[in-house]
C-alpha cells in the first residue's frame, strides 16, 4: 500500500554518505530517477563506473527474504545471458544493507542496494514497432523459462497471496472501486471483475504455474540501437523485480500486452506481435488462450484502480503514477470491452499465426 510514510526521501548529501560508507566510492554525479514507493538515484563515481542506488520503502525493507530473492533472480538471469541488473557487494560483502535514516520524519529503517546501471532508453520513449513488440514478448517468455530453472531455499516467498498487484487478486479490487466513483469506466471495471470470477477462476487449475517478473512494462525495459542501424532497436536491460511472484505464464503475457498497448499508436494490434514473440518460446495452452483477452482487461482495471488509489495517498507523485494509466489507457479499456473478446482475439491469433509462416 502506498503512503507518504513508507517512501524514503533522502537528500543528495545522505546518498553521497551512503555510497562512500557502504561501498567506498566517491560520487562525481548524483541525480534522482523516477520511482513509485522506493527512491532511486543514478550515481556516477570518481573511481569509474555508473550505478543505480535503490533505497527501498520502509514497508518492503522489513522483508529481507523477498529482497534477497530478487537479488538472486537478477543475478541468475544475468549469468544466463539476459540483460538484468545485479547487486554490488558492500565493503563487507553484503548485497544489501538495512540503514537507519532520518528523512525528516524521524529515524526509519530502509534497505539500501547498489545495482549495476544498464545502457539504453526505456522503450516507452522509442517508436513502437512490430519488431520491438515481438522482442518484448520473446524476452518475457525467455525470462519465465529461465526462472523455471532457478533454485533457492526461500522460493516459497514468491507466493504472495496477499499482494494486490498480482492478477489473482482481481476480486480484491471491489473494495477499492470507490476511487473511481462517478467515472463511467467504473461499470466496465465491475464487469471485468465479474467476468474474472465467472470465466478465469474456473480455468486457473489448467494454467501452467511459474515464477514471473510481474511488471514487465515499457518503463522497465531498456533498448539500444541494434548495431549500425538508425531505426532498429534491441532490448538491452530488464529493470525492477519488485513485483516478482508465483503466478502463471499467461499472467506474464497479459501484463506485457496491456502495458505495451498504452504507448502504441495502434494498440489493438499490439497483442498479436507480443503473443507471437512469447509463443516462439512458450506456446500457450487452450485454456490460457481462452482467458488471455480477459486477463489483459483485468490488468487494465487493476492498474487503473491501484493508480487512482496511489494518487490519493501520494499526490506529490501524481505525474509519475499517471504514466501507468493515462487518460488514453482508460479510453482503451472501454474500447476493448466494447470490441469484445471474439473480435480482438481473432486479430491477435491471426497475427501470431502469420509469424509462424514467415
Amino acid at each position: 500500500m502506498a503512503s507518504k510514510d513508507r517512501k524514503p526521501n533522502l537528500s543528495h548529501a545522505q546518498v553521497s554518505e551512503l555510497v562512500k560508507r557502504l561501498y567506498g566510492l566517491t560520487h562525481s554525479k548524483i541525480r534522482p530517477l523516477p520511482s513509485y514507493e522506493d527512491q532511486n538515484f543514478y550515481v556516477c563515481v570518481s573511481e569509474g563506473g555508473e550505478y543505480l542506488l535503490k533505497v527501498m520503502n520502509s514497508g518492503d525493507s522489513q522483508n529481507p527474504t523477498l529482497l534477497e530473492l530478487q537479488n538472486h533472480a537478477m543475478n541468475f538471469l544475468q549469468k544466463r545471458g539476459l540483460p538484468a541488473q545485479t547487486a554490488i557487494p558492500t565493503k563487507t560483502g553484503q548485497l544489501m544493507s538495512l540503514e537507519e535514516i532520518d528523512c525528516g520524519c524521524g529515524l526509519q529503517k530502509y534497505m539500501v542496494r547498489l545495482l549495476t546501471y544498464l545502457p539504453g532508453t526505456t522503450i516507452a520513449k522509442i517508436p513502437s514497432s512490430p519488431n520491438i513488440l515481438y522482442q518484448v514478448g520473446k524476452m518475457a517468455a525467455t525470462m519465465d523459462k529461465v526462472f523455471q530453472e532457478m533454485e533457492h531455499p526461500n522460493l516459497h516467498a514468491f507466493q504472495r497471496d496477499d499482494y494486490n498487484a498480482i492478477l489473482t487478486s482481481i476480486p480484491l479490487l471491489e473494495q477499492h472501486l470507490p476511487v473511481i466513483d462517478s467515472d463511467p469506466v467504473q461499470e466496465v471495471v465491475s464487469n471485468v471483475i465479474a467476468e474474472f470470477k465467472a470465466q478465469v477462476i474456473p480455468k486457473m487449475s489448467a494454467f501452467r504455474k511459474c515464477i514471473i517478473h510481474g511488471d514487465f512494462h515499457n518503463h522497465n525495459i531498456l533498448a539500444t540501437l541494434d548495431g549500425g542501424s538508425s531505426s532498429q532497436f534491441k532490448i538491452s536491460g530488464i529493470l525492477d523485480f519488485g513485483d516478482m511472484s508465483s503466478g502463471y505464464y499467461v499472467y506474464e503475457l497479459a501484463i506485457v500486452i496491456m502495458h505495451m498497448m498504452i504507448e502504441s499508436p495502434s494498440p489493438v494490434d499490439v497483442g498479436g506481435h507480443v503473443l507471437a514473440g512469447y509463443e516462439s518460446v512458450i506456446p500457450l495452452s487452450e485454456a490460457e488462450r481462452d482467458c488471455l483477452f480477459l486477463l489483459v482487461l483485468c490488468r487494465f482495471s487493476q492498474i487503473l484502480v491501484l493508480t487512482r488509489r496511489a494518487i490519493q495517498q501520494l499526490p506529490d507523485n501524481k505525474e509519475y503514477l499517471m504514466m501507468f494509466m493515462p487518460t488514453t489507457g482508460i479510453k482503451l479499456l472501454t474500447h476493448l470491452w466494447g470490441l469484445g473478446q471474439q473480435h480482438v482475439e481473432h486479430s491477435w491469433f491471426e497475427c501470431a499465426k502469420a509469424y509462424k509462416h514467415q
